[in-house]
């Protein structure tokens, strides 16, 4: 009999979301959360046990090279041209495991456009090259007061402290410690520029392991609808060198899936094949029949999600998870959690539930790495717009190529929202921030039960129900009470 998770008490005759939940602590000869391993047992070849989910406001280059060298797992999205998705693929493929990408301009770039350029990712830093060389760095702190149009020569650090490849990351933190620096260009042996590293990101290579394929290249996943040829896109998206096919639809138990589901297990997949949503044992048997390897489980604890309020469709995503991956361990697979996570506890809950992996979307939208632009709002404070792939927006642009009067047709049903705002966390503005906070409650938890791995973690969890007092009592209070 498989070894699962346990109630503190008789399990409960009512659905649980994560709010109503906590995991009591175990005896534990777990020395230190360094000492857990996060690698999920999927066959995704994550070490991370964190997928961003295929939406298009949060999904895209910047945060799959970032999530992968972190561990963890980026789903482009389906409505993405093939075009786009396959040079995505090939550049996240190309991108080195432990040095970021730099954000690079001329001498006689502008601060307006290095401020620009920014935001476009955490280490805050605009590489100034010259013949493929660094010649300078620009910070915010040198473009303050200064003229957007004034050319970068006039405000940069020249001759900037430099780190060759390959790097070990223990020794140049110590560089950079000692050159009093927060960042350095690396560079090969003949001095072009190959990416930033900051004393982060080198704390971060010996924390995490990248995720990568056969050939050590970081890995990616990509989605694709129930919709059209679907063998046709998912064999294109295997030539481009995708790790992981998602099929995905908001209903996933459905004819249409299974056909889907059919047709892809046809190509025999060179990689495995991720399916959902679903939220019931039954559903979940039903697409590892027909081909899943992985399915996907949520329908309507996203926050962009407007399901459960405009059908009454749905179920709490903690019992969704614990039905679900009970049924996908009986047949040998894994489930993926899908949305309804607020905070790091509810990521460790879900794992402890039985999933492989959470599945994350709103949440990351609101860093430097996700596709949007950077936006103020009138209070000052930094956000980015954020839209559920069911909305009118969404619809809007995956039935770009229609007539406008099926479009016009399609767009008069909606389920979701349109346009959110995703502040920026001034403390964690990029996602490796956020990465760092789950993972590190994530292991926390773990320890508490006494588990060095995700599967002793859900076979040690005892979990019990609380009310929403109980659940208030766990919630720091910052300003006293």
């Amino acid at each position: 009999m498989l070894a699962v998770m346990r109630f503190v008490d008789a399990v409960p005759p009512f659905e649980l979301t994560y709010d109503d939940v906590f995991m009591v602590p175990a005896h534990s000869d777990v020395p230190s959360r360094f000492d857990v391993d996060l690698s999920t047992p999927d066959g995704t070849g994550a070490t991370l046990p964190i997928v961003v989910a295929n939406m298009t406001a949060v999904a895209g280059r910047r945060m799959a090279e970032t999530t992968a060298r972190r561990g963890a797992l980026t789903v482009l999205p389906q409505d993405i041209p093939f075009d786009v998705v396959a040079d995505v693929i090939t550049s996240v493929k190309q991108k080195h495991l432990v040095v970021d990408t730099a954000l690079t301009l001329g001498p006689t770039g502008t601060v307006g456009d290095a401020l620009a350029l920014m935001t476009k990712r955490a280490h805050g830093a605009v590489i100034v090259v010259q013949d493929a060389r660094p010649v300078g760095i620009v910070t915010e702190a040198d473009c303050a007061s200064t003229d957007r149009f004034t050319q970068l020569h006039q405000v940069m650090s020249p001759q900037p402290f430099t780190l060759t490849d390959p790097v070990d990351p223990v020794a140049a933190f110590a560089q950079l410690e000692a050159a009093r620096r927060k960042l350095a260009p690396v560079v090969d042996a003949g001095g072009r520029l190959i990416g930033v590293l900051t004393r982060n990101g080198a704390l971060r290579a010996t924390v995490y392991q990248p995720a990568v394929d056969s050939t050590g290249r970081l890995s990616i996943a990509a989605a694709v609808g129930v919709n059209g040829d679907v063998a046709g896109k998912a064999a294109a998206l295997f030539g481009a060198g995708v790790d992981t096919l998602v099929v995905d639809t908001a209903h996933g138990h459905q004819q249409r899936m299974i056909e889907a589901l059919k047709a892809v297990r046809a190509l025999d997949p060179p990689v495995p094949v991720v399916a959902g949503n679903v939220v019931s044992a039954e559903g979940t048997r039903d697409l590892i029949a027909a081909g899943a390897d992985v399915i996907k489980v949520g329908v309507g604890p996203g926050a962009m999600c407007t399901t459960r309020m405009m059908t009454g469709v749905g179920r709490p995503q903690f019992s969704a998870v614990l039905e679900c991956s009970a049924a996908a361990a009986e047949l040998g697979k894994h489930v993926w959690a899908d949305g309804g996570v607020r905070h790091p506890r509810d990521v460790a809950l879900a794992l402890a539930a039985g999933a492989s992996s959470v599945m994350i979307g709103s949440w990351f939208a609101g860093t430097y790495e996700s596709p949007g632009d950077l936006r103020t709002a009138p209070d000052g404070r930094l956000y980015k717009e954020s839209f559920g792939m069911a909305s009118a927006r969404a619809v809007a642009n995956r039935t770009s190529a229609e007539s406008p009067f099926e479009r016009a047709r399609k767009g008069l049903f909606e389920e979701g929202i349109s346009t959110g705002r995703q502040f920026v966390d001034p403390q964690r503005p990029g996602v490796e921030d956020l990465i760092d906070t789950i993972a590190a409650g994530v292991r926390s938890a773990c320890t508490y039960a006494g588990a060095t791995n995700l599967a002793e973690f859900h076979e040690r969890a005892l979990i019990g129900v609380q009310s929403q007092s109980g659940y208030a009592e766990g919630r720091p209070l910052y300003a006293g009470w």
